[in-house]
């Protein structure tokens, strides 16, 4: 008798099993040889997972497909004679239709035509959501690998006779990948591998889940690069105004404001260049790294007479990427140039400023100075005037004591007084300044 599972663990975190099924989330076809294998990536900008569900739905049979099977990003639909495959990444959606290759295009024909016997119609192909950025056609066959001159010149004849790269893939050189990478008339270019036929399906998946993801990396990468060389004329115009006004600011051919207003206009169209294609180029730093991953995957090994497919990428591939991240430094450098001159424009101005600070101090201080002058002066003036009034008032007051018979000399009197006066009244102004003071 079977016990009920215990959890012994504390609650999931909310994203745990989302996060532990992304493992799970795109798993490798197994595809039985000799197979053909149809890709097509387009761009999905733009385009929603509705539309791209309402064209599955057009899929013979898959009438009532359900939205909800779209969630994960990944769908393979299965038919009697072949399986569609749909995947939806950030920038781009694959379809992959995995079918029995036709027996007119095995190893020793020449440029067969693939399409005679295609399961799904074409222009349900035609009409896929998106803009295509990759269509292979893959063809996968059987052939005796231990004669590597007679089945490498059949693989040639294939293509038609023209050049091909090819490697053989694995440690022990389990199978072969030729391919010419030329855009055929109908807009597909062609690989072709050729396997023992002790091949297994699980490993024929995988071979061509990282040939198909390579090529699609490759040009997913090289996206960054007509940005480059859009940018690389207007970097060469900035560098060269940044120039000029620093050579202004050294020399001061320029007011502050007029450099400053140039200096913002600069740094505005540096700073909407990054916000534009910073992107861009971070994302061909990624699908880079991909296809140096799914190179090493690969596991090449050199065929007799013919450059391996990571030869032939790299030696390609590597001048457009060393382009793209000099043009990424080339920006970023400019941006932080701009920021130095900034800083060193503020600077200039805030010593200026601190320059007119002060002289308009030296003003205030001056002003100051010849006010207090004013205000002793008045405050001496002031002193005479009340001690004055305050005579006045005792002499007509001794008057009035003289009138009223008392024998007092009203002049005398006063003019005794008069120190007297003049001490009260200054000693009473210094009180009112103390208390002024206090107050402050």
């Amino acid at each position: 008798m079977e016990r009920d599972a215990v959890n012994l663990l504390p609650p999931d975190d909310d994203q745990r099993t989302l996060l532990h099924n992304e493992v799970h989330a795109r798993p490798t076809a197994r595809i039985r040889m000799p197979a053909l294998v149809l890709y097509v990536a387009v761009l999905n900008e733009g385009v929603s997972r509705e539309q791209e569900g309402a064209h599955l739905r057009r899929l013979p049979g898959q009438d009532h497909l359900q939205s909800e099977r779209l969630t994960g990003n990944f769908l393979r639909l299965r038919f009697a004679t072949h399986t569609v495959k749909w995947e939806r990444h950030t920038e781009f959606t694959r379809y992959s239709i995995v079918q029995h290759l036709p027996e007119h295009a095995y190893l020793g024909a020449s440029r067969p035509h693939m399409h005679d016997e295609l399961m799904v119609p074409g222009q349900w192909l035609a009409s896929i959501p998106g803009k295509t950025i990759a269509a292979i056609e893959l063809a996968m066959v059987h052939g005796d690998l231990g004669t590597t001159e007679e089945t490498l010149a059949l693989a040639r004849h294939w293509f038609g006779g023209g050049a091909v790269v090819a490697s053989a893939m694995g440690s022990n050189g389990h199978s072969w990948a030729v391919s010419d990478f030329v855009i055929q008339a109908n807009g597909f270019e062609r690989i072709l591998v050729v396997a023992p036929s002790s091949t297994t399906p699980t490993r024929a998946g995988r071979i061509s889940q990282r040939l198909l993801e390579l090529e699609t990396y490759r040009i997913m990468s090289l996206r960054g690069l007509p940005v480059a060389k859009h940018l690389g004329p207007v970097l060469g115009q900035s560098e060269t105004a940044l120039l000029d006004i620093t050579a202004r600011l050294e020399n001061k051919g320029a007011s502050d404001e007029q450099l400053l207003d140039q200096l913002v206009a600069l740094a505005t169209r540096v700073e909407r260049a990054t916000a534009e294609h910073a992107y861009r180029f971070s994302a061909t730093r990624a699908y880079d790294a991909l296809v140096g991953q799914r190179l090493s995957e690969l596991r090449e090994r050199p065929l007799p007479g013919t450059q391996t497919i990571g030869e032939f990428m790299q030696r390609r591939l590597s001048p457009a990427i060393a382009t793209v991240a000099a043009t990424a430094q080339r920006l970023a450098s400019l941006a932080e140039r701009i920021s130095r001159t900034s800083a060193l424009l503020r600077t200039r101005v805030d010593i200026a400023t601190e320059e007119q600070n002060r002289q308009l101090l030296e003003k205030l201080t001056r002003g100051q100075e010849l006010q207090l002058r004013l205000q002793t002066t008045v405050e001496g003036l002031s002193i005479a005037a009340i001690s004055y009034y305050v005579i006045s008032l005792l002499f007509y007051g001794a008057k009035a004591i003289s009138v009223a018979g008392v024998p007092i000399d009203p002049d005398v009197a006063v003019g005794a007084a008069v120190p007297l006066v003049l001490w009260s009244v200054w000693r009473m102004t210094r009180r009112i300044h103390r208390a002024l003071q206090k107050n402050q």
